[in-house]
């Protein structure tokens, strides 16, 4: 195990932030087609991993697309947009490696402007076309996602287009706040099913993140002046793109090198100014994966009816790194887990979303 692979850290268990906006969830239950995205217990894997309760938050279907992006992407177009003098058609623009750029896309359409979406290499033609079937028109760049985010600021401000980013820098912060406002109602949902079931809050929330956005959303959920306090919150990455423990590790947000993965939504090497200081304050642990240990999993869990996709499968791929195998005690204690803790694991997309290699024999 690398030193990036686990990083424990020990956050300040008093710090507290102030809890997401409901006007969001409000916005969302109000929508055509809005029902909350099922929560599905997995009691072979709480056996496996010797804790009391799995369960996994499945978003394959939310609101007519494959994966979580669309809570984001809705409620960001709809604010940015009510905001600005009504002058008609307007250009939506966004980079993407992939689901956030197409729910830019659809929802960019429904409201009745143009979509341009920027994707760096790597992104999988079936979800390339996919952003084309809603309208968009698509630019490939060379590079990282990175630079397809910096191409698409540039494009946005050259055509006088609209940037609806999900990652925030100095000076380009409210719409990404916007869309992590989108992503709270998951976990919003998630605390709605428990409770029907006795459960005031998951003991551990494994949390897929790429730059950064929806781990923001889970930090504000658990750490929340509303929340109940208890939850340990652990971040997942593919080895190849693993910037959220080195920057603990650094004391401060840091770029890394991204290489190759199937997990191309989490491929990005720059966590969001925005999401940062919710993460040094907030996050309990970061998990780094391999691509073979991914595609186990989300082999894994279709055999038990979720159909994840390579990002969704990545929480049961760290959960089984963090709770079982050499050093396991460890991270067990580190996180307060034990055998009556529940587990949360997020699946972010499904397998129509980005196709999943099949399993070796």
């Amino acid at each position: 195990m690398s030193a990036t692979t686990w990083v424990a850290h020990d956050r300040d268990r008093s710090w507290t932030c102030a809890s997401p906006s409901q006007e969001a969830i409000e916005f969302h239950r109000a929508l055509p087609g809005y029902a909350p995205t099922r929560l599905v217990d997995l009691p072979s894997l709480a056996e496996e991993l010797g804790v009391g309760r799995v369960v996994a938050k499945d978003e394959s279907s939310r609101l007519g697309l494959p994966a979580f992006k669309a809570l984001g992407a809705s409620w960001a177009v709809h604010r940015a947009l009510r905001d600005l003098p009504d002058e008609g058609p307007r250009v939506i623009v966004t980079a993407t490696d992939g689901n956030h750029g197409r729910a830019v896309a659809r929802f960019s359409r429904l409201l009745g402007h143009r979509a341009r979406i920027v994707v760096p290499p790597g992104v999988h033609p079936s979800a390339i076309q996919a952003i084309r079937d809603e309208g968009a028109e698509v630019s490939a760049v060379g590079g990282t996602y990175d630079d397809a985010v910096a191409d698409a600021s540039r494009l946005a401000e050259e055509i006088g287009g609209v940037l609806v980013q999900d990652t925030a820098w100095v000076g380009y912060e409210q719409i990404p706040g916007w869309i992590v406002e989108g992503y709270a109602t998951l976990f919003a949902e998630a605390d709605e099913q428990l409770a029907g079931s006795g459960i005031t809050h998951p003991d551990l929330v494994l949390v897929p993140a790429g730059v950064g956005s929806l781990l923001q959303a889970a930090l504000a959920h658990y750490r929340g002046d509303r929340a109940v306090l208890g939850t340990v919150v652990a971040s997942v990455e593919p080895e190849a793109a693993a910037c959220m423990g080195p920057s603990l590790l650094a004391g401060e947000a840091v770029t890394v090198p991204t290489g190759v993965t199937i997990m191309a939504g989490l491929n990005c090497g720059t966590p969001s100014s925005l999401a940062w200081p919710y993460i040094v304050n907030g996050l309990d642990a970061a998990i780094a994966v391999s691509d073979e240990d991914d595609i186990r999993a989300a082999h894994d869990l279709a055999d038990l009816g979720v159909l994840a996709g390579p990002c969704g499968g990545a929480g049961l791929a760290a959960a089984r790194l963090a709770l079982t195998g050499p050093g396991s005690a460890e991270r067990r204690r580190h996180l307060g887990v034990g055998p009556d803790s529940t587990v949360l694991l997020v699946i972010t997309e499904g397998a129509d979303a980005n196709p999943l290699p099949g399993r070796e024999t």
